[in-house]
């Protein structure tokens, strides 16, 4: 017999669980990791972190090498799709040196990232080198005062150039992350969708999720997707869309637009507009995704606490990876039909900052 603290395997059953197949108890097949390779970031949104962190100690950060080893893992085991994220994923310390082990893995579609944009001006094309096909883009505001008020610390003129830069360098796709907040950025959906239409990226809304304690009260700054959706549709002409990232994101299609220059010119957008709605509409029934912390933490569900703590076995079986492909299997068992988000709670349904998880 065989236990990895989650369930207890027969010798027969053992044989066979090695074999790709994640699948959890409601029949959903896991594809998708988003794997944090760092808690630290260079900005502070008030959405995401507590003004004053507290960053983990390093040598409860898995290494790089750990990272490395927990992907290809997760490739053998059937996932094709993997995000890295952070924190910001950028400030850690030789971070390409990981796309580039990972990138040309045998099995793995994509290698995605998620990032705050204040350091593609320098990392963008070797990452694209490294074998990363779309990244994410996390913005806001266009207003540079704004942007730091949410930010606390960032400069919109750096993720602007980081952004060009990513442009540049000719990922498969970009798509900008925004997440409007009542009385902050709430103006901003119309603006922000311009940007993305003129410069062919794809853009997403996403509801603000209540996770972790932060400075503002939730209830009145959340922005729905339904609002913002009422508002493109009376400035474009969209048209719902069956396509998926793979992601929880619904979207729509911008067939023809007048171009934002004031001009008459009729033009066809490549641009998706997307929306994450954790909280308008529960998106769980397709989840395909499991989360990684920094510290080897496996999340089921974003809107949950129960964990399976990867890290230990990592570095008790150095040589040996049946042990963690067990471990990761039992714990299908226990990932949960989906989360329970409520904004109207006086606490937040997760105590957890979101940059603990992974962005």
């Amino acid at each position: 017999m065989v236990n990895c603290g989650l369930c207890i395997l027969s010798d027969t059953v053992k044989q066979d669980i090695f074999q790709p197949n994640l699948v959890d108890t409601f029949g959903r097949k896991i594809d998708y990791i988003r794997l944090s390779i760092t808690d630290r970031c260079d900005f502070r949104c008030v959405y995401c972190m507590s003004e004053n962190m507290t960053f983990l100690p390093r040598d409860e950060v898995l290494s790089l090498e750990e990272c490395a080893r927990l992907i290809k893992v997760f490739v053998s085991l059937g996932v094709s799709k993997v995000r890295i994220t952070g924190g910001e994923p950028l400030v850690r310390k030789n971070a390409i040196q990981l796309f580039e082990e990972i990138g040309q893995l045998q099995g793995l579609r994509e290698l995605v990232l998620t990032t705050n944009g204040s350091q593609l001006e320098h990392h963008a094309l070797a990452l694209k080198q490294a074998g990363v096909r779309r990244i994410n883009i996390s913005l806001d505001s266009l207003v540079a005062a704004r942007f730091r008020q949410i930010t606390r610390v960032g400069e919109l003129d750096k993720v602007l150039r980081g952004i060009a830069a990513a442009k540049q360098a000719g990922f498969e796709n970009i798509k900008l992350n925004a997440l409007l907040m009542r009385g902050i950025n709430d103006d901003e959906a119309l603006p922000l969708a311009a940007f993305a239409i003129e410069n062919g990226f794809d853009i997403s809304f996403i509801e603000e999720m209540p996770l972790g304690a932060v400075s503002h009260l939730r209830q009145s700054s959340y922005v729905s997707n339904e609002e913002t959706l009422k508002l493109l549709r009376a400035r474009y002409d969209l048209i719902s869309s069956t396509e998926t990232t793979g992601g929880p994101a619904q979207y729509w299609r911008i067939p023809n637009i007048k171009t934002i220059l004031n001009s008459n010119t009729v033009l066809n957008s490549n641009t998706k507009i997307g929306f994450i709605s954790p909280n308008s509409h529960n998106f769980c029934e397709a989840c395909n995704r499991v989360r990684i912390s920094c510290k080897g933490e496996l999340f089921l569900c974003l809107g949950h606490e129960n964990k399976v703590d990867l890290r230990p076995l990592l570095r008790a079986y150095p040589h040996d990876d049946k042990p963690l492909k067990q471990a990761i299997i039992c714990s299908l068992q226990t990932k949960p039909k989906g989360h329970d988000f409520d904004l109207k709670r006086a606490a937040p349904a997760v105590i957890r900052f979101m940059s603990h998880t992974g962005g």
